[in-house]
């Protein structure tokens, strides 16, 4: 059993088995105890979970004792990055949040419900197969607002709104280079190597072309 003295009088944590915390409260003056059971973990992580409640203990007593607005600044402190984000960071976040408005508003995506109607599959679940396909590597979503939206571009109409086989060759060969929003960009934006045009515009038409400018810049960021 671990026993971790958090640096605020009268409060402690015990970390064990329950008969082990048991016997550690035998002869305790505490006027309130507070346990935690934990079904599965290791000791380490135990202590881990009991040194994080020590942490947080006295905050917590600070707020319920008194509303002042000392206790907001707490919790404030608490949560709040303990350095400002840097301006070059600040920048980084700005472009970020552009980008990603870029693709949203592409109109090139369909939630898993949109392509079930599309594809007419049962309406009981409609995201089981557009995930299946994710799963397997055969398409990729991005996520936003809690929802996944899979682009449109990488399915085919004539064969029942199924993915483009070439894009499961792409998804492979970018592999962890690129996660799904990494995808969406590169799908989007003009490619040297396609003559100017994006990914996204030739797939239907010319997906040998597009497999090659992925396999290009997966060369040229392997040497440089």
């Amino acid at each position: 059993m671990r026993v971790l003295e958090y640096g605020v009088p009268g409060i402690s944590t015990l970390a064990g088995k329950p008969g082990e915390v048991s016997r550690g409260l035998d002869g305790s003056d505490a006027e309130q105890v507070v346990a935690v059971a934990i079904a599965h973990a290791t000791p380490r992580e135990a202590a881990a979970m009991a040194e994080t409640f020590a942490n947080i203990a006295d905050l917590v007593k600070t707020i319920v004792g008194n509303h002042h607005r000392q206790s907001l600044e707490a919790i404030v402190e608490a949560l709040v990055p303990k350095a400002p984000p840097t301006p070059n960071e600040l920048k980084e976040a700005a472009m970020l949040a552009r980008a990603r408005t870029a693709v949203i508003d592409s109109g090139d995506w369909m939630t898993a419900a949109q392509i079930a109607v599309a594809a007419g599959f049962s309406a009981s679940n409609p995201s089981a197969q557009p995930n299946k396909w994710k799963r397997d590597g055969a398409i990729f979503a991005i996520r936003h607002n809690g929802i996944d939206y899979f682009p449109s571009y990488g399915l085919d109409p004539q064969a029942g709104y199924r993915p483009r086989k070439a894009l499961a060759d792409i998804i492979s060969l970018f592999g962890d280079a690129k996660d799904s929003w990494g995808l969406s960009y590169w799908f989007m934006s003009a490619n040297s190597y396609l003559g100017g045009k994006t990914p996204r515009d030739l797939l239907a038409r010319e997906p040998g072309r597009v497999l090659a400018a992925a396999a290009d810049e997966c060369e040229g960021a392997l040497h440089g």
